[in-house]
């Protein structure tokens, strides 16, 4: 399934890729070659079937060429998190252990001890490509892994999803039917490629229809704003979460009648209020919120139809013909329409596994074969989606998951705490920030020394933003924390 070989016989001098921190552009014909070469260098330097090939960088072409050169040789492509920690870090190479580390400079502080593993610097790879000849491998199985993105586990402990070359494609034809991409379409890729939305929903569906993806390393909204509205790129998609639309409207020379040339802003990631998507349906630009996940890639999206979206507003949208998905009680039986449960997926989408986590993979699935999201929905009548709540205590702070017990096994262990609990609660700037409730054993605790603990093992993201004192947590019968009664704290004292 390699899109970027076929245009390149199909339409070679339609442009592809531009980098637009380097000012670099590819054709189709030019990037097969680059990723050509690319596969003979990762060759050459013992990458075969089934290795590994990691890469520290913030976005860049490389990137792109990197992963696809480790689909043609059936190699597995690991995107690492530069938010995250060296120690965090140090833990994802330690469990993938890669043949090799690409790595940018601005990074090179996080780049883990991994002695077994050689590191490159990822500004060089062009010029190493050069001095090699190109090589076309044989064609590989569509279901042999090519990526790995990690995420944290309710646990706290990363695991790796496994994405098959089958289940990328799905990804791209999903996209394409539910975002209306063509081979007009110019794609703004400013969406971190350590994410689903970077690595693979913002490059799978352009190379598929063989349109254009022009990649930026990091988001700043004056500059994105400006790039949205210059007529002579032409962007036509942007994948933002919304704390990040909210900044581009906040932007003191925001006109939306510049803005006429995207089919829509896509959002998603985290919750969407619906009066912020009505303030863009106001100025005439389509705001479309979608639903996905590293584990299935985009599964619903909502119309780029600006009636319909404010008729649905707050909805997620529709799936794919190509995805199965259902909505469940406790019993995995279905529920009526309107009721809430939990979403359930099969279709090629769902990824082929963890990495060295088989067991944590099949408690994924129902015993008929169901991947199990975890996210309660409810599905309406018009089968449009709704997210209305999480079975984990998972939140999203700025677009990134947070898992609180892996911030709660950090600190359990603080002098002067006897109990504690981190739980997520709204933020004007970041959707969600952590809460953390604790309680002392009588110690005169300081809540900033005790975050400020956190700050060389934890991603700045993943720290509680706020603290409260409590004489003790609430629980159950069963001695667990009730989460829903702290949020209900944390909202009668909020201001």
């Amino acid at each position: 399934m390699d899109y970027v070989r076929f245009h390149s016989q199909l339409h070679p001098a339609r442009m592809a890729l531009t980098d637009l921190i380097s000012a670099r552009q590819w054709r189709y014909a030019e990037l097969d070659h680059y990723i050509a070469t690319c596969a003979a260098l990762l060759a050459a330097r013992g990458v075969s079937e089934g290795d590994r090939v990691a890469c520290l960088a913030k976005n860049c072409a490389e990137i792109v060429v990197l992963h696809l050169a480790c689909a043609r040789l059936g190699a597995l492509f690991v995107p690492l998190n530069w938010r995250l920690s060296a120690a965090e870090l140090a833990v994802l190479v330690e469990d993938c252990q890669p043949t090799l580390i690409f790595f940018d400079g601005s990074v090179t502080e996080l780049l883990p001890d991994a002695p077994a593993a050689a590191t490159v610097a990822i500004d060089q790879l062009q010029s190493l490509c050069a001095q090699v000849e190109p090589v076309w491998p044989g064609h590989r199985s569509e279901d042999l892994p090519s990526l790995i993105l990690y995420t944290s586990g309710t646990t706290g402990k990363p695991k790796g999803v496994m994405l098959s070359e089958r289940n990328l494609t799905e990804t791209a034809i999903n996209f394409s039917l539910l975002g209306e991409v063509d081979s007009e379409s110019v794609f703004l890729c400013e969406s971190p490629m350590f994410h689903i939305i970077g690595m693979i929903t913002s490059l799978r569906p352009v190379f598929l229809c063989g349109a254009q993806v022009m990649i930026s390393d990091r988001f700043i909204p004056e500059r994105t704003l400006a790039r949205l509205a210059d007529p002579q790129l032409g962007i036509s998609h942007y994948f933002c979460v919304p704390q990040m639309a909210v900044a581009l409207r906040a932007e003191p020379g925001f006109d939306a009648g510049k803005l006429r040339g995207l089919k829509a802003l896509f959002t998603g990631g985290a919750p969407h209020p619906e009066a912020q998507i009505r303030d863009w349906l106001d100025v005439g630009i389509s705001i479309v919120d979608g639903y996905g996940m590293s584990e299935a890639g985009t599964v619903f999206g909502m119309p780029l139809d600006r009636a319909l979206i404010a008729a649905k507003a707050g909805c997620v949208g529709i799936p794919s013909p190509r995805i199965h998905a259902r909505v469940v009680d406790e019993q995995n039986q279905p529920v009526d329409v309107g009721v809430p449960g939990e979403l359930q997926l099969k279709g090629d989408n769902i990824a082929v596994g963890y990495w060295r986590r088989q067991e944590d993979y099949q408690n994924a699935l129902t015993e008929d074969g169901w991947f199990c999201t975890g996210d309660v929905v409810a599905l309406d009548a018009d089968g449009y989606y709704r997210v209305t709540d999480r079975k984990k205590d998972m939140f999203i702070s700025g677009g990134e998951n947070v898992y609180p017990a892996e911030v709660e096994a950090l600190l359990v262990k603080y002098p002067g705490i006897r109990e504690l609990a981190v739980v997520g609660v709204p933020d004007e700037q970041w959707g969600e920030v952590g809460c953390l409730f604790y309680v002392t054993d009588g110690a005169d605790l300081n809540p900033e020394q005790l975050l400020g603990s956190l700050t060389s093992q934890l991603a700045k993201y993943k720290i509680p933003k706020k603290t409260m004192a409590l004489e003790a947590l609430p629980r159950n019968s069963l001695g667990k924390v009730l989460k829903h009664e702290l949020r209900e704290k944390f909202s009668a004292t909020a201001p």
